[in-house]
């Protein structure tokens, strides 16, 4: 480890010199305020900027080790830590020095839940921040002097700033890990109290926009309440007491008219899988966390997939049994999507009729009579939906704003009426003995299990292709480009490049021709909850741009990369 002085040594005498000479700085160097690791230097000011972590001693906060004492204390401190340090860097303000990204500090800025996150390590020596940095330039001759202001000014500001004790808020990070911790008590009660959802009375469901993870103000939007049928009351380890809707095990239909909340109410239920921070409204909403939104998504890529139970006899006998496709129609790669859930884990459906291909939802009596079932290979969700909860355990919440159909499936149907909801169970009932359905059930064989499928060795010609995350929804795999765009629950741009990073390292370690492919993402994230997440980072140090994605993501991005053969 070198000084504060020969850092600055080599740094001045970099000055007006091109901009490949920063390679000099890549070490280790004390500061003073806090420890620098460079560990990856940037090869011009375009290009992704230079990884860096800072170290700083446990002395400057002196947290007591309860804060971190287990991995739900740690999840949320580290959390918290994150936020406090995005405050700070955008209270000192954007500071571009120069071409391209010269002056630039970024640090992975969390959305609205609580998840692990690689860009703070809290242990008792100390607090590790990772984050990136754009080397100041003038085209591509490096500015010394703006590089020492951002190394000794600007980022000793956003240290000091984010965890001096003297200014540090402890009442707030008490009230967040205590939040977390609630949270989490009532996620590992669902099971056990026979729920597969729970949305807490007063909750803000409604977003700033179609888009945004924000909450619509508070005084514009309609507060939830539930129904008194559905109502769960919880006494949480903090003392606090929390009442409102628990969904339970089963099927349940969300129905409504346009625009009276069906798909917002759905959409808070699909979040629930997250922890989220106090004010976003949804703090209440949490759901089983294996809930999967399953959809249509015509051209995606499908890999030797068992859609049987929902297609099958396809023109010239064609097998379904071991599916594959690299341009799925929407009924294939809905049906194929509830099929790989399942082989991941999932116990709950969630589905939008909005989002979904009509055919493969319910076939009506009427095209029924036209088309007989012998030219029809598609048997209707609607027909396996009990089938799914009876004989595999899966649940299902489903929004039904056109098929009346389903309402002679459902174990509960709640009408969302101006985004308020209304328990209907008893009227449904009532209507299906009133008008009883014509339609005749198609299904002729039972539902096989799941298949189990099995990445194959090293791809691609016995090598592991570059992989790059382009955006939150885009990754890069070699030549390829793939679609990420209907994984609904995943939210932050770093929980895909974490996936991307985890695929890659299973690839090298676990993959092996035998372990199922639901086992190797278990075997991966058991190793960043064992490691850390540098034993991911593809580089020397650690990446602080990594969020914890859930299994189901992770197996999502692999079942699209073609190149990632499964057998």
């Amino acid at each position: 480890m070198e000084n504060k002085s020969q850092f600055l040594r080599v740094l001045r005498n970099l000055d007006g010199k091109p901009y490949g000479g920063y390679r000099d700085l890549k070490g280790v160097f004390d500061i003073g305020p806090y420890i620098l690791f460079i560990d990856r230097v940037q090869s011009d000011p375009f290009a992704p900027p230079t990884r860096v972590r800072a170290h700083v001693d446990a002395d400057i906060l002196r947290l007591e080790e309860r804060f971190f004492s287990d991995m739900d204390h740690r999840v949320a401190l580290e959390d918290f830590l994150t936020r406090r340090l995005t405050a700070a860097l955008k209270e000192l303000g954007l500071k571009r020095r120069g071409s391209g990204r010269s002056g630039m500090i970024i640090i992975a800025s969390p959305l609205q839940v609580i998840l692990p996150r690689s860009s703070v390590s809290v242990t008792a020596t100390g607090i590790e921040v990772r984050l990136s940095v754009g080397l100041p330039a003038n085209g591509r001759r490096i500015r010394a002097k703006d590089a020492e202001a951002m190394f000794l000014d600007d980022l000793p500001f956003i240290l000091y700033r984010a965890f001096s004790r003297a200014e540090f808020p402890f009442d707030e990070l008490q009230e967040h890990i205590s939040l977390y911790l609630d949270q989490c008590f009532i996620r590992r009660s669902l099971e056990q109290q026979g729920l597969v959802s729970f949305i807490g009375n007063g909750a803000v469901l409604a977003r700033l926009n179609g888009m945004s993870e924000f909450p619509m103000d508070a005084k514009v939007a309609q507060s939830f309440e539930a129904p008194a049928s559905t109502l769960v009351t919880w006494t949480l380890p903090s003392g606090r007491e929390i009442t409102g809707m628990g969904i339970r095990k089963g099927i349940t239909l969300i129905v409504g008219g346009g625009f009276h909340g069906k798909s917002t109410l759905l959409q808070a239920i699909m979040r629930g899988v997250y922890h989220h921070i106090a004010g976003d409204g949804r703090e209440w909403c949490i759901t089983d966390e294996t809930a999967v939104k399953v959809r249509a998504e015509d051209g995606r890529r499908v890999s030797r997939v068992d859609i049987s139970g929902f297609i099958s006899n396809l023109p010239r006998g064609r097998s379904t049994t071991a599916f594959s496709t690299q341009d799925a129609s929407g009924s294939t790669s809905q049906a194929a999507a509830i099929v790989e859930a399942m082989e991941m884990g999932s116990r709950v459906l969630l589905m939008d009729e909005d989002t979904s291909a009509t055919n493969f939802m319910i076939r009506d009596a009427r095209m029924q009579a036209l088309v007989a079932k012998g030219r029809e290979p598609i048997t209707p969700f609607v027909d396996r939906v009990r089938e799914l909860y009876r004989d595999f355990g899966v649940s299902s919440i489903l929004v039904i704003g056109g098929s009346g159909d389903y309402l002679d499936v459902a174990d509960m149907v709640l009408l969302m009426d101006e985004y308020k909801p209304i328990d209907v169970t008893m009227e449904a009932k009532r209507v299906t003995s009133e008008y009883p359905a014509q339609r005749i059930v198609e299904t002729k064989a039972p539902l096989a299990q799941v298949r189990v499928r099995t990445p194959k060795v090293h791809s691609m010609g016995g090598r592991i292709e570059r992989m790059d995350v382009k955006s939150r929804f885009t990754v890069q795999y070699g030549d390829e480009f793939v679609d990420l765009s209907a994984l609904e629950q995943l939210i932050e741009e770093s929980q895909t490049r974490a996936a991307v990073a985890m695929i890659h390292y299973a690839l090298s370690y676990f993959v092996d021709g035998e372990t199922p492919l639901h086992q190797v993402v278990t075997l991966v994230i058991e190793e960043v909850y064992k490691n850390g997440f540098s034993c991911i980072s593809s580089q020397e140090g650690c990446s602080g741009f990594y969020t914890l994605p859930r299994t189901f993501e992770i197996a999502m991005i692999w079942n699209r990369i073609r190149g990632l053969i499964l057998t």
